[in-house]
């Protein structure tokens, strides 16, 4: 018989906060008596039998297709379930997770005007997604004891976390609950971890708009902007977050003065990593979360499916890329920039869950608030704009060095996709934006020419950088503004669910 915790009857709940007590009471007991266990594996005990805590649920059954009338919020593409039946999720971390999980439960309650069940799953809880931030207990054990760990605790199941649901392909079997949710708490743990190591910074950090770039200009640009923005006591963002988790509070800002974050800003200051993690991350920090989160993804579209990947587990309202490309037309310059409005995906790392046939829609909302942010920042409008930025194909490649293949084929490709512009993570980002229904946009500055000889040399490159890197930067923060402003309701478009949709968003 497994070492468990004692156990928690399920409950009926029509209250989300009260729904919410109830997670957090099952889960936190879990991880309490995980926790407890290592401990004392570590320190060489004998523990009674199988180690294991599950994670709580959330399930409703519904009869009728019909919802409430008129439904709640009826302009949103979440919220509620696709017709009668039963459905469920496993949750995790309803710490992090307290706004996001308040707001499905308080739609799914008044859309179906029916009680969520909280209960223990069956599904363990993995000792390694039980660990706290800073702990490395297992460090200290022997290579030996380390080995025993399978046979005392559940290890993490990679059955349990596959993409399945947002992929399209998963099939519940007779007598199972179809998904509430696109990740199982596990898969969610699973990104959690994978996310503090690829950007060096907590996920607790992480904001809902997220820029996300390929050139490290303009991360250096964004931590000038960051600091510069924490000397001003009015400013809107209480935080600048950097890799390590270092901490810059905003100029007069009180101990224990934001609810949000208070433990984390008034805890440890962080420390500056000996060298940067590989996509490291930097955040402006808003009280309630709609801050800009900016990761510097490097060159090439694994690291963009890599770190969407694990992003999406946290539900951002937007994701945007800022970066260079090829200007693929002869009457380009550079310094112009490219409104992406369609993809050419040569990029390949997504084929098997989301097929070439798959269309990746352009987002009106993200479209619209990144033209308007180019001509605020660079004061143009009307034709004039039009000299400055085009809209268009952007084509995504994985051969950096496509230009060297004989025969010209990728160029005869790139014209007749009318492609104007060409990188090598943009459609990436898009594509997996539209798998795990993360509203998406990109916006490239042309930074050379190469098809008609116009390829950057040193002098070139560096004033370049210095010209158009803050220019860039800020037209990317700027439609963050205007889509914060117009509300994260109108952004989670229908172009991204499917005829049978989860009902979380």
């Amino acid at each position: 018989m497994p070492y468990m915790p004692a156990f928690i009857a399920p409950a009926r709940f029509t209250d989300p906060d009260a729904a919410l007590e109830q997670v957090r009471l099952i889960y936190n007991g879990g991880l309490q008596h995980l926790r407890d266990a290592m401990q004392r594996f570590v320190a060489g005990e004998s523990l009674p039998g199988r180690v294991r805590a599950c994670y709580p649920f959330v399930r409703i059954h519904t009869h009728t297709v019909s919802r409430s009338t008129p439904p709640a919020n009826a302009g949103l593409s979440y919220g509620f379930v696709s017709g009668p039946g039963r459905y469920e999720t496993t949750l995790t971390r309803p710490d992090l997770f307290l706004r996001y999980y308040r707001e499905q439960f308080r739609l799914l309650l008044e859309n179906h005007q029916v009680e969520l069940e909280i209960g223990t799953s069956t599904q363990p809880i993995p000792i390694h997604f039980s660990f706290a931030e800073n702990d490395h207990i297992e460090g200290t054990m022997s290579a030996e004891r380390r080995a025993l760990m399978r046979d005392v605790f559940d290890l993490p199941d990679l059955g349990a976390m596959d993409d399945g649901i947002a992929n399209g392909t998963y099939e519940a079997r007779a007598g199972e609950a179809q998904p509430l949710s696109l990740f199982t708490a596990a898969r969610v743990d699973y990104s959690l971890h994978r996310l503090r190591h690829y950007s060096g910074t907590a996920p607790e950090w992480f904001q809902n708009f997220v820029l996300f770039t390929n050139y490290q200009f303009y991360i250096d640009e964004f931590v000038r902007l960051g600091h510069e923005a924490m000397t001003d006591e009015h400013s809107e963002y209480i935080a600048f977050i950097e890799p390590g988790n270092v901490i810059t509070r905003r100029r007069g800002l009180a101990a224990g003065s934001s609810a949000m974050y208070g433990e984390l800003l008034d805890g440890s200051q962080g420390t500056s990593p000996p060298r940067l993690p590989q996509m490291p991350g930097y955040h402006l920090v808003r009280e309630d979360c709609t801050g800009i989160s900016m990761v510097n993804i490097g060159v090439g579209p694994a690291n963009a499916k890599t770190i969407t990947d694990h992003v999406a587990v946290l539900r951002p309202h937007a994701w945007v890329m800022l970066g260079h490309c090829a200007g693929l037309r002869q009457g380009q310059r550079l310094g112009d920039y490219v409104l992406a409005h369609a993809y050419v995906r040569e990029d390949h790392v997504l084929d098997e869950e989301l097929p070439l046939w798959v269309p990746i829609p352009a987002l009106s909302e993200i479209q619209l608030a990144l033209e308007k942010a180019v001509a605020e920042v660079t004061g143009t409008k009307g034709t004039e704009l039009k000299k400055i930025m085009r809209t268009g194909t952007v084509a995504s490649t994985d051969n950096r060095n496509w230009e060297l293949l004989p025969g010209n084929q990728p160029q005869r490709r790139f014209s007749q996709s009318r492609a104007v512009a060409l990188d090598m993570e943009s459609a990436t980002i898009a594509a997996n934006g539209f798998r795990f229904r993360v509203p998406y946009g990109t916006l490239l500055c042309v930074s050379d020419k190469p098809l008609h000889g116009e390829i950057k040399l040193p002098g070139m490159a560096n004033q370049f950088y210095r010209e158009r890197v803050e220019q860039h930067l800020r037209i990317g923060m700027a439609a963050i503004d205007i889509l914060r402003q117009e509300g994260s309701s109108r952004l989670h478009s229908r172009k991204l669910r499917s005829f049978a949709e989860v009902a979380f968003q």
